[in-house]
C-alpha cells in the first residue's frame, strides 16, 4: 500500500508536542511492519528544521500553489529515514516564523499547505492509497481531496482518514475567508459551517472515510458534552467512522539504556543505577542530594486540560511531605507564574523549569520516582508511557489514553497487579490520596522496586498499534 501522512510537525524536525511525537515513530513503525508498503509523510519546512537535516535533504521539485487569487511559489525538499521518505514544504513567507502556530494567519499559512500536499501528488506521480491528515492544520487536505479534487480520476479513489489528537484546537475562523483564504465556493459552506462559523476540522470528519482518535477511550469521551468541546453533536452523527487506536511511544528514541541525555544509563535489570540519575539532577538543580526522598515531576504544557488546578489546590500539602517536586514546561501565564511562586516559597524542596526541552525531560524522566499526570482531558497522553519507560510510577486521573494505559496498584488473589496509582473524580484530595500512596509505597524498597522493574518491562512500543493502523488502511483500501 501507498501511504501518505500529513501533518504539521514531525519529529526530529519539527515538535511542539504530542502530534510530532506521533508523527516522528507511527509511520516507521508501520514501515516496520510492512516493508513492501511505500510511506512517506509530508510536512512544511520551518526555519526551526536544524541544518544537520536540511544538509541531508534532496530539492524534489519547484511548483505553484492557487487559492483563489493567490499563486504561491512552493519547493518540496525530500530526506529518507529508516525507510520513510520525508516530504519537507518550502514557502518562506509562510513558515519562516519564530514558531510553530500562533500566528495571526495561521488559517492562511495551512490552507496553503493543504493545497500544497494536494498539488504534490500529481507534481512528484505520487497518488497515495491512503492519505492520513491530523488536527485541524491539515483537515483542509481532506477537504480538498473529497471536493475540489474528486473529478479527477487519479484522486477519486484516494481514501481519507482523519486523526483527532485534541478536539479541543478545531480550526474555527470567520464565514467571511472561506473563499479569500480557503478557497471554497458557497455551495460547499455546509460542510464546514458549524455553529456560525467555520469548523475545519468538521469539515475533515463530514468528509473521511475514517475518522480516529488516539485512544479508544477517548473516542466514547468526544461523544458527550464534557468532552466533545461542542463538536459532540457532529461526533455522534459520523460515529459509525470514528475508532481509537492508542498511541506508542518510540523505543529507540526513548531508551535508558542508550540514551544520551542521561546521567546513567540503565535497564529494568540493572535498575539500580536510576537512583544516579536523582542524585545528579539535584546537583544539577540545586536541590538537596538526597538518594532516599521520592523525587515527583510533572512534565506537561502548562494549561487547564493538564489538570494543573489540582496540583495548586494541594501543592503546600504535598511539599509538607518528605517529597522533592520537579515541574517541567510553559504555556500559560497564570500557571507560570503559580509554579515559579511556589518555587520561590518551597525552594528547599522544588524546581520550576518554565521551558520546553526533550533532552532535559529525559533526564527528569530517569531521574524521578514517580510522575504526576492528573488531566482533566487526555486523548492519549505519551508522557505516562515515557515515564514507565524510565522508569517513574505513574500516578494519574483515569481519562482518556490514561485510563487505556495506565491500571491501578493493588493487591489480588496474592499478588500486585497494576502499573501505576489512579484516581477517577476530577479532585485534588484524590489526587492528594493517591500520590501519598506512590510516596508510601516507594517507602517499602523492595515493593517499590518490583513495581518499577515491572512497567519498565510493560510494552508501550507502537508494535501493536501500528498492527492496527495497517488493518485499517487495508479495510479501506482493501484491493490495492
Amino acid at each position: 500500500m501507498k501511504i501518505l501522512y500529513a501533518a504539521s510537525e514531525v519529529l526530529p524536525f519539527s515538535s511542539s508536542g504530542g502530534l510530532a511525537d506521533v508523527m516522528g515513530s507511527l509511520p516507521r513503525a508501520l514501515k516496520k511492519q510492512q516493508p513492501d508498503s511505500d510511506v512517506r509523510v509530508v510536512s512544511p519546512l520551518y526555519t526551526s528544521i536544524r541544518d544537520e537535516y536540511r544538509k541531508e535533504m534532496k530539492k524534489e521539485k519547484e511548483f505553484r500553489v492557487r487559492l483563489n487569487w493567490r499563486d504561491q511559489y512552493c519547493a518540496v525538499f525530500s530526506l529518507e529515514k529508516d525507510g520513510v521518505i520525508y516530504y519537507f514544504l518550502d514557502n518562506e513567507y509562510y513558515f519562516k516564523r519564530g514558531s510553530l502556530y500562533g500566528n495571526y494567519d495561521d488559517g492562511e499559512r495551512f490552507a496553503f499547505f493543504s493545497m500544497a500536499v494536494l498539488d504534490l501528488m500529481s507534481v512528484l506521480d505520487f497518488y497515495p492509497d491512503i492519505l492520513h491528515a491530523n488536527d485541524w492544520q491539515t483537515a483542509l487536505s481532506v477537504i480538498y481531496l473529497k471536493t475540489k479534487f474528486s473529478v479527477s480520476d487519479k484522486y477519486r479513489d484516494i481514501k481519507a482518514v482523519f486523526s483527532i489528537h485534541n478536539i479541543l484546537f478545531q480550526g474555527q475562523f470567520d464565514h467571511a475567508i472561506l473563499g479569500d483564504v480557503f478557497d471554497l465556493p458557497q455551495g460547499l459552506s455546509q460542510i464546514v459551517d458549524y455553529r456560525g462559523c467555520i469548523n475545519l476540522m468538521k469539515g475533515a470528519i463530514v468528509c473521511a472515510d475514517s475518522v480516529l482518535t488516539v485512544s479508544e477511550r477517548y473516542a466514547e469521551e468526544i461523544k458527550t458534552e464534557e468532552y466533545g468541546h461542542g463538536l459532540d453533536p457532529i461526533i455522534r452523527m459520523y460515529s459509525c467512522k470514528l475508532s481509537g487506536i492508542l498511541n506508542g511511544i518510540d523505543y529507540d528514541y526513548y531508551d535508558p539504556q542508550k540514551d544520551k541525555a542521561l546521567y546513567k544509563n540503565y535497564t529494568y535489570r540493572s535498575v539500580g543505577r536510576k537512583a544516579e540519575n536523582k542524585t545528579a539532577l539535584q546537583a544539577e538543580l540545586g536541590l538537596p542530594v538526597r538518594a532516599d526522598v521520592p523525587m515527583i515531576s510533572v512534565i506537561s504544557r502548562l494549561t487547564d486540560q493538564k489538570g494543573l488546578d489540582l496540583i495548586k489546590d494541594k501543592a503546600d500539602e504535598l511539599l509538607g511531605d518528605d517529597v522533592q517536586l520537579v515541574v517541567l514546561g510553559c504555556g500559560d501565564r497564570y500557571y507560570e507564574d503559580f509554579f515559579r511562586g511556589l518555587q520561590y516559597r518551597r525552594s528547599d524542596k522544588m524546581r520550576a523549569l518554565i521551558l520546553y526541552d526533550k533532552e532535559l525531560s529525559k533526564r527528569i524522566y530517569a531521574a524521578s520516582d514517580i510522575f504526576l499526570m492528573p488531566s482533566k482531558t487526555e486523548p492519549c497522553g505519551l508522557s505516562q508511557m515515557i515515564a514507565s519507560r524510565y522508569g517513574a510510577v505513574p500516578v494519574v486521573r483515569e481519562t482518556g489514553g490514561l485510563y487505556d494505559s495506565i491500571k491501578p496498584y493493588r493487591f489480588v488473589d496474592g499478588k500486585h497487579i497494576g502499573n501505576g496509582f489512579t484516581f477517577f473524580s476530577y479532585n485534588a484530595s484524590d489526587m492528594l490520596y493517591v500520590t501519598r500512596e506512590a510516596t508510601a509505597t516507594y517507602q517499602a524498597k523492595e515493593e517499590f522496586r518490583e513495581l518499577v522493574v515491572n512497567i519498565m518491562k510493560h510494552d508501550f512500543s507502537w508494535k501493536a498499534s501500528a498492527k492496527k493502523y495497517a488493518e485499517l488502511y487495508k479495510s479501506l483500501a482493501p484491493e490495492r
